[in-house]
């Protein structure tokens, strides 16, 4: 009998971006993977903690949430991070990008 029931396992040719930036309020590096799984969100790392999330446009309006998931200290750095999502974010999942 299996201990685990596989759900998926897939392979992709992924794009990775990597992103640097420096504010008032601190420094953030940040990996952006754009992959096919996941419905088309990105898979966002913070390179300095190791932390990551799966982000849309409408995540990155959500400041709190930026807040815990990347451990930021306060809301000037979450306002700040979901100001530089929002402009770096795709606004459509790769799936329809694919069809046009």
């Amino acid at each position: 009998m299996s201990l685990y029931e596989r759900l998926y396992d897939e392979s992709e040719k992924a794009k990775v971006r990597f992103v640097g930036f420096i504010s008032e309020n601190g420094r953030y590096d940040f990996g952006i993977v754009y992959t096919h799984m996941f419905f088309g969100k990105p898979l966002v790392v913070c390179m300095q903690t190791g932390r990551s999330s799966l982000l849309s446009l409408e995540d990155a309006d959500n400041r709190e949430y930026l807040q815990k998931i990347f451990n930021l200290r306060t809301r000037e750095e979450a306002e700040e991070i979901s100001i530089f999502f929002k402009n770096n974010l795709p606004s459509t999942s790769i799936e329809a990008e694919a069809e046009h």
